[in-house]
């Protein structure tokens, strides 16, 4: 078994593995060359060092770091980038849809729904990468399926599929200046 020296970077656990009490040391019944064993007459204790944490941050640090984070603000979005992804958009899910053929009849109406939703979260929420939710796929999906319209499930996962691969890469080509 490896022997680690105690330091004030090392956290210990009480009770958490199974240990077999052996004269005065407690012994872990798996082998493992992380572990290292501390022994004191009052307290017995499996300890791991965790290399991480050998930084000491100071509490004015600390402050800092989370004001810097918090304080953080994201671009406003872009009209005429949400236009331009707009249409992509609306094409790569009109070609996905009738592809998978589950909308029937219903198709520009899904779509139509579709791209109204996201379009207006492109131009009043999405100011670039990490800014892309969830919620208006989830809208998306409770529209289509609220008026019973076929596929709803379906044009929501092609929809959030696309914007996964495409909006965040799209949005650092448009403000590189490279497809403006």
């Amino acid at each position: 078994m490896m022997s680690l020296t105690m330091t004030s970077s090392t956290s210990c656990l009480l009770s958490l593995f199974p240990f077999s009490l052996s004269s005065s040391t407690l012994i872990p019944s798996f082998p493992s060359p992380s572990f290292s064993t501390l022994t004191s007459t009052t307290c017995k204790q499996q300890c791991f060092s965790f290399p991480s944490h050998n930084k000491k941050f100071s509490t004015l640090t600390k402050r800092v770091i989370i004001t810097k984070a918090s304080e953080y603000k994201f671009p406003d979005p872009i009209p005429e980038f949400a236009d331009t992804e707009i249409e992509k958009f609306t094409e790569h899910l009109t070609k996905r849809l009738i592809k998978k053929d589950v909308c029937g009849e219903s198709l520009e109406e899904v779509v139509g729904i579709c791209t109204e939703i996201f379009s207006t979260f492109l131009h009043s929420e999405y100011g670039g990468p990490g800014t892309l939710l969830v919620d208006p796929f989830v809208d998306m999906a409770d529209v289509l399926n609220e008026r019973e319209l076929p596929g709803a499930s379906q044009a929501a996962r092609v929809a959030v599929k696309w914007a996964q691969k495409h909006v965040d890469n799209d949005w650092k080509e448009w403000t590189s200046g490279d497809s403006k």
